[in-house]
């Protein structure tokens, strides 16, 4: 494979455009990719209204063209369908709160199209995310760093790639200083139509937001009413299908009560849905399963780390320890508030560098 050759995964966005173009101005022999990931009548939507749909697909073959790039589409509708949203279902109906973005790129992003990069001979695989990659001389590892920009850092969802991912990826975008807003000057100077583009808040194939209809369309089940109980177990009213709640929900309960209430707990074999108080939220441990370690090979003892339970959120003092079956307890030093089974834990380095040092999928919290 030629050393400075790439394969730039292109969803029709201004990111993944203006990485192209990065690309291209550093002397990469480049080719655009876009990866059709389902067909908007499998999932019931008849107008393009999320990404990676055939509107998206045509923005970045004229990006491409743009560009001067040749560009071809990759259908993974089948592994899309295997790998992501079939355990998009199958984890809430478990009770938990999947992240099939985490799925999709672990999956597909940095694993199919890795392999068609290596097909294509091209060394790189470009995407439009914002992180960064370097090498560590001391540990001999490559490591994920958060994004310059702060506020547009993506390193929580890329917390799955591996060594010999993180040794053939670029983030160009997340060597920018001025992040979002950068890259779309970039784009209006060179002329892009997407320059403007809306940014998709949805899971792309459920977008209206309603994954309960998507879910009970796609598999043809019904997902039945059952018992809403209060901390003791005593049953307190009915809702509509434990599967539409979450950890940390307060609206849409429809119950009465002197003080709010909250989601505190689901029990899927009974159908059952747990509610209490604010302060039954909270809790200190949680234990990961499926675990990835990027800046070190293993978790041998404990290590103090800042880790983050969900995407947004600021990362917070804590200590990993390793369990039996390549599990990991993780206590952090404050209690924190609606730790979700299924969803992503990610460590960094307690130093404050931004470095990841891994993750894994919550299967519990100690509350």
């Amino acid at each position: 494979m030629e050393a400075k050759t790439a394969l730039i995964a292109m969803s029709g966005g201004v990111d993944s455009s203006v990485a192209a173009y990065l690309m291209l101005q550093a002397g990469f022999r480049c080719l655009g990719v876009n990866m059709r990931l389902y067909h908007n009548e499998d999932i019931g939507i008849s107008i393009f209204k999320s990404c990676c749909s055939q509107e998206d697909r045509e923005d970045a073959a004229a990006v491409a063209e743009r560009l001067g790039m040749p560009f071809e589409v990759k259908d993974f509708t089948a592994d899309f369908r295997r790998e992501v949203i079939d355990k998009f279902i199958r984890t809430y109906e478990q009770g938990g709160t999947p992240n099939p973005c985490i799925d999709c790129n672990r999956c597909l992003k940095f694993a199919r199209l890795l392999d068609f990069a290596g097909e294509k001979g091209l060394k790189y695989l470009v995407t439009g995310h914002y992180a960064q990659v370097e090498y560590e001389e001391e540990s001999g590892r490559y490591l994920l760093r958060k994004a310059r920009d702060l506020t547009k850092d993506q390193s929580y969802v890329l917390y799955n790639l591996t060594q010999e991912q993180l040794a053939r990826t670029r983030f160009p975008l997340g060597e920018l200083a001025g992040g979002k807003e950068e890259t779309r000057r970039i784009a209006e100077k060179l002329g892009l139509s997407n320059a403007h583009k809306r940014e998709s808040q949805d899971i792309c194939f459920v977008p209206d937001g309603d994954y309960v209809g998507f879910m009970e369309r796609y598999s043809g089940k019904r997902y039945g009413e059952g018992d809403f109980l209060d901390r003791a177990g005593q049953r307190i009213g009915r809702h509509r299908g434990a599967v539409r709640y979450t950890i940390g929900q307060r609206r849409g309960l429809g119950l009465a009560a002197a003080q709010p209430l909250y989601v505190c707990g689901k029990d899927m074999g009974a159908n059952t849905v747990t509610v209490g108080r604010e302060s039954d939220l909270y809790a200190r441990e949680l234990y990961a399963a499926d675990l990835n370690w990027i800046a070190l090979p293993e978790l041998s003892g404990p290590l103090p780390v800042l880790a983050k339970t969900r995407y947004r959120q600021q990362e917070q003092r804590a200590t990993a320890y390793p369990e039996p079956e390549g599990r990991m307890r993780l206590v952090f030093d404050r209690p924190q508030r609606a730790i979700t089974p299924g969803q992503a834990v990610v460590m960094y380095r307690a130093d404050g560098s931004g470095v990841v040092v891994g993750g894994g999928t919550i299967v519990g919290a100690v509350r």
